[in-house]
């Protein structure tokens, strides 16, 4: 059967766009549709901008008709997660605190993809402060939910971006991951999904940065080709963030890996994994031998509680720096209110104290990685569960850790569950190794493709 306009990838768009047999305009209005069919059950976008989107469209088919593309996807859709600044659209956070914020300026990789032609959607679903605890659910823009079952959550924050791909709203979403906010939707939602190395994508003209340097803008999407795409043009070094400079590594796919020495990591400290996930993911360890790697199952070679303790210092302290001058008693969620309380008691030697703890951690993967070429670990230790609740705490046990190392950690799919849920497995590299994992994701993506597999919605 012959997929729909907007079951397919954007590599396919991109190839149709230029021999002439589909246009943006065309392939804009199937997606619109889409998302007019889907939207009101999963409720993925908190702004959609159809005016711009087709003004945006209709501008690449003349670049086309032109023979003039600005790049691999030019009039392409995509969405962006609400909290990266877009301008002339509200960016409101998940918060009732934002809900009259318009930026005037494109956050650096939104201004790269625009540049290139890009089509935006608009902006997804985001759980508060995207803080999330495992669901995207708000007063202001209500519940997000997952298109394989719509009583579960498609994972936090990204979780509205990750469920408009995986319910063909788009090829691509473009979100942020600062404990696993990128990684553990694309598991639940059954995509291939990146939280770069820190610096690989440059950030200016953003939102308040509430978690120092752990959180990091990258792509979701369904194929590999696609997230690679993406990840090409987002990318780079930019004068004004100098995080951005000098990050190593390769800066395109390398070829496919040979004999790499791989750790399987089942579980970390005293956090439990669900069974479906934990057989899931020892037999997609045990699949990686069959493609020529050598597979160790072991711990996690870095100091987990050293992690743990200090992480909540970051959140709370950057959370409080955030709205501090804002009326927020009364107006935000009550974990969040929670949040404010602990910083209260937090000191500018607890702050430096999580930071330096933070250097230790990359100091330990940094010396893990002198064994290993790639870390595996489940991507999340619980399937999703009811959309309105908070996850269990284990959910998040295997992705803070790799934020903290600033580490590039990439989502795969394996084999969902027999009720036909996704899950993924986390496939983690050494700081800069970004390109690295990719050529290993597709390596795993031509054995075992997972493209195929759409939401009976």
């Amino acid at each position: 059967m012959t997929d729909a306009i907007w079951q397919l990838p954007a590599t396919t768009l991109a190839a149709r766009f230029r021999d002439g047999s589909l246009t943006p305009s065309a392939a804009l209005r199937a997606v619109l549709d889409r998302i007019a069919v889907v939207n009101p059950k999963i409720n993925a976008f908190a702004t959609l901008d159809e005016e711009g989107a087709t003004k945006g469209a209709a501008a690449a088919d003349a670049r086309f008709a032109a023979g003039t593309p600005l790049g691999p996807l030019d009039g392409v859709p995509v969405s962006i997660k609400d909290n990266i600044p877009v301008a002339g659209l509200r960016c409101a956070w998940g918060s009732a605190l934002y809900l009259d914020f318009v930026p005037e300026l494109d956050e650096t990789p939104v201004a790269r993809l625009r540049a290139g032609g890009a089509v935006i959607l608009g902006k997804t679903n985001v759980s508060e402060f995207t803080l999330g605890r495992g669901n995207v659910d708000t007063p202001s823009f209500g519940t997000t939910r997952n298109p394989y079952n719509l009583a579960l959550t498609p994972g936090a924050s990204t979780g509205g971006g990750a469920a408009s791909v995986a319910a063909g709203c788009g090829p691509i979403t473009i979100g942020t991951d600062g404990g696993g906010s990128i990684r553990r939707p694309a598991a639940h939602c059954g995509l291939v999904g990146l939280k770069p190395s820190t610096g690989r994508v440059a950030r200016r003209n953003g939102l308040p940065i509430i978690l120092d340097d752990a959180e990091i803008i990258g792509p979701i999407a369904r194929t590999v080709d696609d997230l690679a795409i993406a990840l090409s043009i987002i990318q780079g070094p930019l004068d004004e963030d100098r995080l951005s400079i000098g990050v190593p590594g390769p800066q395109e796919e390398p070829p496919p890996p040979k004999g790499l020495r791989i750790l399987y990591v089942p579980r970390i400290a005293q956090w439990e994994v669900e069974p479906v996930v934990a057989a899931t993911c020892a037999e997609a360890a045990r699949k990686l031998t069959a493609l020529g790697h050598s597979v160790t199952e072991g711990a996690l070679p870095v100091d987990i509680a050293l992690f743990e303790k200090h992480w909540p210092s970051i959140g709370a302290a950057g959370l409080s720096w955030a709205i501090r001058n804002k009326a927020w008693k009364g107006k935000i969620g009550a974990i969040y209110e929670e949040m404010m309380e602990r910083a209260e008691t937090i000191s500018g030697a607890d702050y430096v104290d999580a930071l330096n703890a933070f250097r230790e951690v990359q100091a330990q993967f940094a010396i893990a990685f002198r064994d290993w070429d790639v870390i595996v670990m489940p991507s999340a230790g619980a399937m999703p569960w009811d959309a309105t609740k908070f996850g269990p705490p284990y959910h998040r046990a295997f992705t803070g850790i790799v934020n903290a190392g600033g580490l590039p950690g990439l989502n795969v799919p394996v084999d969902p569950a027999p009720d036909g849920l996704p899950i993924g497995v986390q496939l983690v590299g050494p700081y800069g190794a970004d390109w690295n994992l990719i050529a290993l994701a597709r390596q795993w993506e031509s054995a075992h493709p997972w493209a195929q597999r759409w939401p009976a919605m």
